[in-house]
């Protein structure tokens, strides 16, 4: 048969056969009300949650699990979103209806115990989540997602200056990276601004020229709680507050503000009372905010760094499957911008050591489950590279207590890079948003850089290790193995071995992961 001869246009035509594929599964583009995505799921909002096929929509080769929060959340991984997302608001905004069908799911699944299990615990924690702190947390995510995508590549690029700068090499080029690394994270606050106005419903320009204040080099003249200010003094945290507070005297002001003057005297109040209460206030309350989020971080590691990594790193798996773990990220930007590196995050990485080592261990228990082994199969590649949600949705959650043994992991591959911070060798990385094994080009310390990339790669190891054990070991009960191990498939010509009498768990249970998620 002759071979495509057009393979550099490949990429495109999959983007878009992606986006066509979801779109009539989640109810075509007249359900659909709003697009967006983060650093690696596709987030839509829709009218009518019933029309969604869910588990035709998991079984899409490129989708590699789906999530139900305040929004709906196809996973389709780092890089593969941000390249379907467009397509898939074009298809929207075109109100395409030729979308062709995604394909028939070759085994049927059925509703047994395993989805049912899976189900249940999705639905409690999209109850648990509805929480006015929970939501507020993540609305402050919602701030700081739409930056990550700089802040890895000004960490990327400081990373490399330093290593020029540590080398001798190329010194004309340094001051240039130099400037490339710093001139984001030098005006960070005016983009955190900009988004805080835009998340809570202000005018997202005057979000950002209020927060531009705490980075402009005038501030050094005026005087605040008896100290002299500094420029960038409060950083994100201060941007933070900044534009809320501009947000809340903008809307009083529409308010109360008649039309006719509305165009002159709103913005101008909204950054002349917010500029002001941030100038005299709120710059200095947040940079004493932002010296403590430091100096509690440097002492936790520094006085109880293995046990404080073995807390970290047990952790953040379930903060992961609640969706909460972009609430830290102002935490990291606020360490990134004092010593350029948050030093919580190699240690947060670990949980998906743990995780990893979790599903390569339920990949041996079930030999004879071909289905789930190739679910865990095509989910690895991105545990690797610190992308979780495939195998907590897709494998251990369901499951239960694989997903118990990889917080295990996790805290094990914490508490030994803690131990290292502990005893004087503390690094972190210089942006956020990466993981596993992708963090390794973003670690800094005051280390050699060959004993920092070999202590995150003992933590990676440890994590793999314990998590495989524990899950190996405890993972499983004996139930549990003689329900799962078995070929879901229904067509299965002649079994080798001898024929287990037919049980009707096996069948309903094993094919809740029978699609690679």
């Amino acid at each position: 048969m002759p071979t495509e001869p057009t393979e550099p246009a490949e990429p495109a035509d999959k983007n878009r056969a992606t986006a066509a594929a979801i779109l009539p599964l989640v109810g075509g583009p007249d359900n659909v009300t709003s697009i967006a995505h983060c650093m690696t799921r596709l987030r839509i909002a829709l009218r009518d949650r019933s029309l969604v096929r869910d588990e035709a929509l998991r079984a899409l080769p490129a989708v590699l699990g789906v999530v139900e929060d305040d929004t709906y959340q196809i996973v389709l991984g780092p890089g593969a979103v941000a390249r379907v997302t467009p397509e898939f608001e074009a298809l929207v905004e075109q109100g395409s209806s030729a979308a062709p069908p995604a394909p028939a799911d070759p085994h049927p699944v059925t509703a047994g115990e395993l989805a049912a299990r899976g189900a249940a615990l999705k639905e409690a924690r999209k109850a648990r989540n509805a929480t006015p702190v929970k939501l507020m947390l993540r609305r402050i995510a919602n701030i700081f997602v739409p930056l990550i995508p700089a802040l890895i590549g000004c960490g990327i690029i400081a990373g490399l200056n330093g290593l020029l700068m540590n080398l001798g090499w190329l010194p004309g080029v340094v001051p240039a990276l130099t400037a490339l690394a710093s001139g984001f994270m030098s005006l960070i606050a005016v983009f955190v601004g900009y988004n805080t106005a835009k998340e809570f419903g202000g005018t997202p320009i005057l979000g950002g020229a209020v927060a531009a204040v705490i980075v402009f080099p005038g501030v050094a003249k005026i005087t605040a709680f008896g100290t002299e200010l500094r420029p960038g003094q409060g950083g994100v945290l201060g941007a933070l507050a900044a534009a809320l507070l501009a947000v809340y005297v903008e809307k009083r002001c529409r308010r109360l503000v008649p039309e006719t003057l509305d165009v002159l005297v709103t913005p101008s109040l909204t950054v002349l009372v917010a500029g002001l209460a941030t100038l005299f206030g709120l710059m200095f309350l947040a940079g004493e905010a932002s010296a403590a989020i430091g100096t509690f971080a440097d002492r936790l590691l520094s006085a109880g760094g293995a046990f404080a990594g073995l807390v970290l790193g047990g952790l953040f798996l379930p903060l992961v499957m609640l969706g909460l773990h972009q609430a830290l990220i102002p935490i990291h930007t606020t360490l990134i911008e004092q010593s350029g590196h948050t030093v919580l995050l190699p240690i947060l990485a670990m949980a998906g050591a743990g995780q990893v080592g979790a599903a390569l261990a339920v990949h041996c228990r079930l030999p004879r489950n071909g289905s789930l082994r190739a679910t865990i199969r095509s989910a690895l590649p991105a545990g690797f590279l610190g992308v979780g949600e495939p195998l907590i949705y897709g494998v251990s959650l369901p499951l239960g207590r694989p997903f118990v043994t990889a917080c295990v992991g996790g805290a094990a591959g914490g508490a030994f890079v803690g131990l290292f911070s502990q005893l004087g060798i503390a690094f972190g990385s210089t942006a956020i948003g990466p993981s596993g094994w992708a963090l390794f080009p973003l670690l800094d310390g005051s280390a050699n850089p060959v004993v920092t990339v070999a202590i995150y790669a003992g933590g990676l190891l440890t994590g793999y290790i314990v998590g495989f054990a524990a899950t190996y070991f405890f993972g499983f009960t004996g139930r549990m193995l003689a329900d799962l191990n078995t070929d879901p498939t229904p067509a299965s010509p002649a079994p080798t071995g001898p024929a287990t009498p037919a049980d009707p768990a096996a069948p309903a249970t094993a094919p809740a992961l029978a699609k690679p998620q």
